[in-house]
Order: structure tokens, then C-alpha cells, then sequence
């Protein structure tokens, strides 16, 4: 029997040496495929024929997928050590390449978008079958692109513009070293090892862990916060100023192809139901006995002994079956990320923080990155992660243009796995343990609807701020504001997390990405509730929505499915399901 032990993921089969001529060799194919395609400009017109421009899409599709795997190579190894000079000479490397290929096949998009007429647009979008939702959301661009030589000069400068700043971000931050002293011992922690002793079931180590992380974060808040105020006023220069879009938010909702109405009314909803979540932190008040939560005490663990401890193997094991007993089609999916070394769960110094997967291309398996400290959340993270990575897989018959999901349903799987997960252990473990997992599961819930719901409120007030003016302090008042509005009076809040939000990566690397958590989650919800429901009927059809990938724009995939996101009832379907689990544990409480 297999026995899965942690360790690197093998990405050889992406690119063998990045610094052989064969690499040399990949990168001048791909040139020569650019300049090919390129030949095709003349041929562009209102009469090109259905087959010569499936043809043109066909070939731009070879060229993204070829480019995806030696990028997406530099990508992953530099996520593999942050502080390689190596890795990031070869990102910077790509991201320049990206930037020449997208300004040589830029005139095709461009003519997509602005020059060909409707009713010929009409004609060819008939012609490509599943493609035609790509097209079509090009076309709803067109209105906030810019000419040719425009775009290419905005595709020049990003490599040393946002591109660059996130960087640096991340290499600045990637290299903090916590220095802690608990009882008289002194040790240095990076970012992943201290978020454990934010969760310890000390007090005082929290607050001691707490203040350790802000601290270092408030010493270079002037750098961090600089570059922050420089992407958001680069995002409204780019996008408000020069585009011409409606408000920054509205930029990341039509490139999710979600209307602004849709995630309105999720985010006043959230706002609406933070009482859920203030009833919440009042139960976990009462358990630990003290009169109130301090921030500190957000995400304390409940239970009295230590926290359950997994190993890796039984870790894997367990979200493994779990996924297989829901669908052995889905739980394959999964297991194919162990059998091809495609996940890198060890924790060492320089690696990225946190969890993600990536999707390199269709005929790909996709990658995962975890760091596994054997926690019960590691063991979650783990199920959310091979979720991403299940619905990609889902949908790994479409094209590359096609194959992911929209932001706002990019969340659906990964937190419908961890709900299955979350059934699965508590039929495994004592009332105890149980009372404690529906507290983790109700921490989860918190950090990943009403928390995010909140970040991309405090987003929307630091880019309307940053354009007026405001300085570095100016954005830390009004993260404060945040979370008052957030907590209210059932938390205790303390000065030292005003800087919290140059903590917050997503803030830095994709504005206004947070509430996409929100949705996915109170989405996975309410298609956790009709799994219950309706039983083994409903896995044809979550694996259905899953398999669409973004071939249809989400609202229409959503209610071919009965389900309403532009109405308020859908979310607070929800947040129905918390307030039970908040009444469910006020029970076991008592």
C-alpha cells in the first residue's frame, strides 16, 4: 500500500532545465509560432470566412498553451524559494516574454473587439461552438479597450509597473523572520510557523504571536504602504482615468463577466448578517470563559487538550476517501496530484506562504502548493486546494481559453470539498471533538464569507481614499473603521491592527479579489444544502456545473442549475445554513 509522505512536487515535466539550450530552443519555437500568426493581420476582415478564423483561434490556442507551461514553470519554482535569484531572473524573464507576445498577437484581439462588425461578430461566434462565451466577453471589453499601440505600451511598461511592485512585495515579505520569546525562549519563526501560534490554545501566546507579526509589518508599513497606494492609484490611472470604467471594483466584476448589481447585493447581505457572526464570537467567548473576545482570540482553538495532530499519510487518506465516497470520478481526479508529484507540501524557508493551485493547461494536471504543519486547518487547506484542482480537471476537455471558471465560482469547488470533509470527520470523532470542529468549521466560515466580504469592503474606501490623497496612516484609519463596522461590540479591538492590511497579499497582488471567497462559499452552501437534499441524484449535477469551466457566463449557468444570484433570497439561503450551525453549537454549549 501506498504510503504518501510530504516533499517537493516534480516539475520536470513542465520544463527539464530551464538553462539548457533545449529551453533556449522551446522559447524561440514559440517566437517563430508568434511571428506566423502575426503574418495573419492582413487577412482580417468583416468577410473572413468561418474556417480560416477558427483556424486563427485555433493557432493563438497552440500559442497560450505552449507559453503557459514555460511560464507557469517560472511561476511555480519561484513560489518553490522566493529568495532564489535563479527563480527570479527566470520570472522576470517571462513575464518580459509574456509582455512581446501579447503586444505582437495584440492586433487580433484589438480587431475582435473594436474593428469587425456585429452582425459578422454574430456570424463567427456561431462557427466555434464553446468558444463563443470567450468571444463574446471580449467583445463586452471593447468598450474599455484602447488602440493597438496603446495597449502595447501599457503591456511594456506592467512588467516594471504592478507587476513589479507585487513582487517586491512578496520578496520583501517572504523574508521576514518573528523573532518570539515564550517562557524565556528566543526563536525565529517565518510567516507560516507564526499563524500557527496565532491559533495555539494559550492566550498569551496568541497576543504574544499577534503583536510579533503586526510589529514587523508596522516597522516597514511606510514601504509596504507606498507600494500599495502606487497599485491602487496605477489601477485607477489604468482603469478609471484612461479606460474608462465606472469605479475600480466594477473592473474586476466585468472581468469576471458578474454584474455589479449581482456583488452588491452579496456584499450588503454580508453587511447585513454580520449579527451571525457577532453571535458567534459570543458562543466562543462563553466556552473560553471570558466576558469578551479580544482580536487576539478570533481564532482560538475551543478545546482544553491539545489540538488533534494528522500525519500526512492519514491526511491524504482521509480527504482522498472523502472525495472518492462523494464521486470516485472526482476522488480520481485528486489522487492523479499525488501518483504525478504534483503537490509540494513541505514547510522550509523561502517558500511561499500559504496554499494555492495552479492550472497550467488543460492537458495538464494541475499543480498544488500546500504547507502542511499537521493541523486539523492543514488538513482542510488540503481538500480546498485538490478541490480547485478537481474542477479544473473537470472541465480539462475545453479549451484553455475556456477552462476555468469565472473568479466568483473558482471558490465553488474548493469549499464544497472542504464541506464534505467536514461531514466525513465528524462521523469520526467524540462529542468533544465535535463541539470543537463545529467551532472550527464556523471560524472557517467566518474568515471566508464575512471576513472577505469586509476586506473588499475596505478596498472599495482605500482606492476611493488613495485617488483623493490619503496617506499611509489615512488607509490604516479606514481599515480600522472596517473592522469595527465588522465586530462591532462582541470583539475587542486593539490599535496594533490598524496595519493589518499590509498583511493581506490579494490586496497587493489582485484588487478587489477577496469577495470572490464570499460568493464561492455561500454558493457551495447552497449547493451543499440540495446535496443533502437530494442525495447521489444531485453528483451528476455538481459535476455538471463544474465540467462548464467558463464557457457560460455565470448568472446563466447558475439558473440553468435553479439557482438566482442576482437575488437577495439566494444569499441569505446561506447564511441560513450558519445561522443553524451558530443555534446547532448554542445547544451544545449549554
Amino acid at each position: 500500500m501506498r504510503v504518501f509522505r510530504q516533499g517537493r512536487w516534480d516539475l520536470s515535466g513542465l520544463v527539464k532545465d530551464p538553462y539548457s539550450p533545449a529551453f533556449n530552443k522551446t522559447l524561440y519555437e514559440i517566437e517563430l509560432k508568434v511571428r506566423s500568426f502575426e503574418k495573419n493581420k492582413k487577412s482580417l476582415g468583416p468577410k473572413i470566412s468561418e474556417r480560416k478564423f477558427l483556424s486563427l483561434l485555433r493557432s493563438l490556442e497552440d500559442i497560450t498553451e505552449k507559453f503557459s507551461i514555460v511560464s507557469g514553470y517560472a511561476s511555480l519554482e519561484y513560489s518553490s524559494d522566493t529568495q532564489s535569484d535563479k527563480a527570479t531572473s527566470l520570472l522576470m524573464k517571462m513575464r518580459k516574454f509574456s509582455a512581446e507576445i501579447e503586444n505582437h498577437t495584440l492586433f487580433f484581439d484589438q480587431w475582435w473587439k473594436k474593428q469587425i462588425d456585429e452582425k459578422n461578430a454574430q456570424r463567427l461566434m456561431k462557427s466555434v461552438g464553446e468558444l463563443r462565451e470567450f468571444l463574446r466577453n471580449k467583445r463586452l471589453l471593447a468598450k474599455y479597450s484602447l488602440t493597438e499601440p496603446e495597449e502595447k505600451i501599457i503591456n511594456t511598461l506592467d512588467v516594471t509597473g504592478h507587476s513589479a511592485l507585487v513582487k517586491l512585495y512578496d520578496k520583501i515579505t517572504n523574508a521576514f523572520q518573528f523573532v518570539v520569546k515564550i517562557d524565556g525562549k528566543t526563536r525565529k519563526y517565518n510567516r507560516e510557523e507564526i499563524s500557527q501560534l496565532i491559533r495555539s490554545p494559550k492566550s498569551r501566546i496568541r497576543e504574544i504571536a499577534y503583536k510579533t507579526l503586526l510589529s514587523e509589518y508596522d516597522r516597514n508599513k511606510g514601504v509596504l504602504g507606498e507600494i500599495y497606494q502606487n497599485i491602487a492609484q496605477n489601477w485607477k490611472d489604468e482603469c478609471i482615468q484612461i479606460r474608462g470604467y465606472s469605479s475600480p471594483i466594477s473592473v474586476r466584476n466585468i472581468g469576471n463577466d458578474v454584474d455589479d448589481k449581482t456583488v452588491n447585493v452579496l456584499l450588503s447581505l454580508c453587511k447585513r448578517n454580520s449579527d451571525v457572526f457577532r453571535t458567534f464570537f459570543s458562543q466562543k467567548a462563553r466556552i473560553l470563559n471570558v466576558k469578551k473576545l479580544r482580536r487576539y482570540d478570533v481564532y482560538a482553538p475551543i478545546q482544553k487538550r491539545e489540538e488533534r495532530k494528522y500525519n500526512y499519510d492519514k491526511a491524504v487518506r482521509l480527504v482522498l476517501q472523502t472525495l472518492h465516497n462523494f464521486s470516485p470520478k472526482l476522488g480520481e481526479f485528486a489522487r492523479k496530484i499525488f501518483v504525478e508529484s504534483h503537490l509540494d507540501s513541505e514547510v522550509r524557508p523561502g517558500k511561499r506562504s500559504g496554499a494555492f493551485c495552479s492550472t497550467i493547461t488543460p492537458k495538464i494536471t494541475p499543480y498544488v502548493l500546500v504547507n502542511f504543519k499537521g493541523k486539523t486547518n492543514d488538513v482542510f487547506t488540503l481538500a480546498h486546494e485538490l478541490g480547485h484542482a478537481i474542477h479544473s480537471m473537470a472541465a480539462s476537455d475545453k479549451s484553455i481559453f475556456i477552462q476555468e471558471a469565472p473568479l466568483p465560482l473558482a471558490e465553488t469547488a474548493s469549499t464544497f470539498s472542504e464541506m464534505l470533509l467536514f461531514d466525513q470527520i465528524l462521523n469520526e470523532i467524540s462529542d468533544e471533538e465535535r463541539l470543537s470542529i463545529l467551532f472550527e468549521h464556523l471560524d472557517d466560515l467566518y474568515s471566508t464569507i464575512a471576513r472577505q466580504a469586509y476586506f473588499t469592503v475596505f478596498e472599495i474606501a482605500a482606492h476611493k481614499r488613495i485617488g483623493e490623497g490619503a496617506t499611509v496612516q489615512d488607509i490604516t484609519i479606514e481599515y480600522m473603521k472596517t473592522l469595527k463596522g465588522q465586530f462591532g461590540n462582541s470583539v475587542v479591538l486593539s490599535s496594533d491592527f490598524g496595519v493589518e492590511w499590509t498583511c493581506i497579499p490579494h490586496f497587493y497582488h489582485s484588487p478587489f479579489y477577496c469577495y470572490s471567497y464570499s460568493f464561492g462559499n455561500l454558493l457551495a452552501l447552497s449547493l451543499f444544502q440540495r446535496y443533502r437534499q437530494e442525495g447521489r441524484s444531485f453528483v451528476p449535477n455538481y459535476i455538471e456545473i463544474l465540467s462548464a469551466g467558463g464557457s457560460k457566463k455565470p448568472e446563466e449557468l447558475l439558473k440553468e442549475h435553479g439557482l438566482d444570484i442576482s437575488s437577495e433570497a439566494f444569499w441569505q439561503d446561506g447564511f441560513s445554513y450558519i445561522k443553524n450551525q451558530t443555534e446547532r453549537l448554542g445547544k451544545l454549549i449549554k
